[in-house]
């Protein structure tokens, strides 16, 4: 299992982010969660069996998973973490 923790800056918040990423991890089988972060940014946990579907999945988030967003900056960190059953957003 490989995990990441990424922090995406940039127009992230108020802007459809976290819905857009839970399709996106969703559609790719993802597990983890979206958070938004007081700073403006959000941060992710993903977890998946493979490097490269998290790869592709950095990929379209850099791309703004909705037309209204705009991504400047992903942090990606290798992470552990419990493993998540399915992709949700924390509120």
């Amino acid at each position: 299992m490989y995990k990441v923790k990424i922090i995406a800056h940039g127009q992230v918040q108020g802007v459809g982010f976290r819905y857009g990423t839970v399709l996106i991890a969703r559609q790719l089988g993802l597990k983890g969660r979206v958070w938004n972060n007081a700073d403006g940014t959000v941060g992710l946990f993903a977890q998946a069996d493979n490097q490269e579907t998290l790869k592709i999945f950095e990929e379209k988030l850099r791309q703004g998973p909705t037309p209204f967003s705009s991504v400047i900056k992903l942090d990606v960190f290798s992470a552990d973490f419990d493993d998540f059953e399915n992709f949700d957003i924390k509120y």
